[in-house]
């Protein structure tokens, strides 16, 4: 039975040409929405490749397997796959994949956990440094001011969701300024970037030896604010958001000629005030189509023997 074999390939051969392929394409900056949606489509590939792979080849060897996975299936299909006498390799892949399986959704779990217990030291912390006011309803506050001689904010996720601003950037943050910084976080809330951090994270470290999933995490990281910078722009003008950025960190050294902590900053500033002309709307529809029908290949691969039959 070569289906798992073939579906085991397809996943390898996924993880080493699409992101070459969107490393060298000149339209992932342009839109980072679909790059977003591209590397989502081409990771969900390689691991429901995996997925089925795993399931295929417990089928093959253990019969109780094969029957709760055939269970409705006529008798010609089972027999077009060909389960038969197997080697070593049938238990071998399965339980491989399977414990690749769980030990994704650990690190996954790790990942969430570690995520929440950061959220509420912050908050442990927010609260010591700005104590709620007796008769205050923090439920209808979503920005929180703290005296602080650096200029920062940043979005604290949870209930209620929090905005933090600190007086040194209230004093920095002109005109409109402040509100492109609350719809740039506001669009990282929005569309729950957080989750693609956790999961793209969880992925690259529970199996570093794997470049797609190194990756795809630093992809993220990136597209993610390019995405949340659009969202800002286009509320309130590139020009505010970008002087916003440059307000925000000109004091952590990331306009000069060393490496900082946050070298995409400048990227990003130039990005805003020379903006790349957009895609057509004809082609984003395009790209998004196809990304789409990537993790399809996997399933038409599974199903090739059963369709053969019924067709």
């Amino acid at each position: 039975m070569m289906v798992p074999a073939a579906l085991l390939l397809l996943g390898a051969l996924t993880a080493v040409v699409a992101p070459r392929l969107i490393a060298r394409a000149d339209w992932p900056d342009r839109e980072p929405v679909v790059a977003l949606w591209v590397w989502q489509c081409v990771v969900a590939a390689v691991l429901l490749c995996c997925a089925l792979s795993m399931t295929l080849s417990a089928a093959a060897a253990w019969q109780a397997v094969r029957g709760h996975v055939f269970a409705t299936a006529p008798h010609s299909v089972v027999e077009a796959y060909a389960f038969g006498p197997t080697g070593p390799w049938a238990p071998t892949t399965a339980v491989a994949l399977a414990l690749g399986g769980v030990w994704s959704a650990a690190m996954l779990v790790r990942e969430v956990a570690r995520a929440r217990a950061r959220r509420r030291q912050r908050r442990a912390e927010l609260l010591v440094r700005a104590p709620r006011l007796p008769g205050e309803e923090p439920e209808r506050h979503r920005l929180v001011v703290l005296e602080g001689a650096r200029p920062d904010a940043w979005w604290l996720p949870g209930s209620p969701p929090r905005l933090v601003v600190t007086t040194a950037a209230l004093r920095r943050l002109k005109g409109r300024q402040l509100d492109a910084v609350l719809a740039h976080e506001e669009g990282h809330a929005q569309a729950r970037h957080d989750w693609l951090l956790h999961c793209s994270a969880a992925l690259a470290g529970g199996f570093p030896r794997v470049p797609v999933f190194a990756a795809f995490r630093d992809e993220m990281h990136r597209l993610v604010e390019l995405a949340a910078d659009d969202t800002a722009s286009r509320r309130f003008g590139r020009l505010t958001t970008a002087l916003a950025l440059v307000e925000l960190n000109e004091d952590r050294g990331v306009f000069g000629h060393g490496p900082a902590p946050h070298a995409h900053v400048p990227q990003r500033v130039n990005r805003l005030l020379a903006p790349p002309d957009r895609l057509s709307a004809a082609r984003r529809l395009r790209l998004t189509a196809a990304a789409s029908l990537v993790p399809v290949v996997p399933v038409l691969v599974a199903f090739v023997p059963a369709l053969r039959t019924l067709g």
